[in-house]
């Protein structure tokens, strides 16, 4: 029996991070079968339910994208990669998630500017009147996140490879 490492603060930050999207995925679905079904059976609206729809579900992208970016567990074409040694994998995993860096701090900084231009700008949902920027920096914030966990993995894939084995193995559907 191998006994698993007592987790470090980063490896419960990693672990509050992909709870917090499973938690916007219930949000989302909560929000859309409640909705359908107040449409359906009573022929009533939540108001604003569609602005919430939208927004909860960028939200949900975004902390998505925090949640699969740490572990790698998002959908890759590996056939390169299945077909290198060990150093060529390891190589082309920090490579990949260079990029991977790069693309997303950018994109931080331009939802930042979306964030801050609709504050400047008033943006209100259609029934309530609510502010929407809030929600853009909730999805902000995912996309922060996202940033610090692709770091983490980063500094991990070059430094502490060890670090990487652990945790979730893809298996093969049997």
């Amino acid at each position: 029996m191998t006994r698993r490492p007592k987790p470090n603060a980063m490896d419960r930050f990693i672990d509050a991070i992909e709870l917090i999207a499973a938690a916007f995925v219930g949000i989302v679905a909560a929000d859309i079968f409640i909705a359908v079904l107040l449409r359906y059976f009573f022929s009533w609206s939540i108001p604003d339910s569609y602005d919430f729809g939208r927004l909860l579900l960028g939200i949900l992208i975004f902390w998505g994208i925090a949640a699969t970016s740490y572990r790698g567990t998002h959908i890759t074409v590996d056939l390169v990669w299945a077909n290198v040694g060990a150093k060529g994998k390891r190589a082309i995993d920090v490579f990949a998630t260079l990029v991977l860096l790069l693309v997303v701090t950018v994109h931080t900084y331009t939802l930042f500017d979306k964030v801050r231009t609709t504050r400047a700008d008033h943006v209100l949902t259609f029934d309530l009147n609510l502010p929407t920027w809030p929600f853009f920096a909730v999805a902000w914030i995912g996309d922060v996140s996202a940033v610090v966990l692709i770091a983490v993995r980063t500094y991990r894939l070059i430094f502490r490879p060890e670090l990487m084995a652990q945790g979730y193995q893809i298996k093969a559907l049997e």
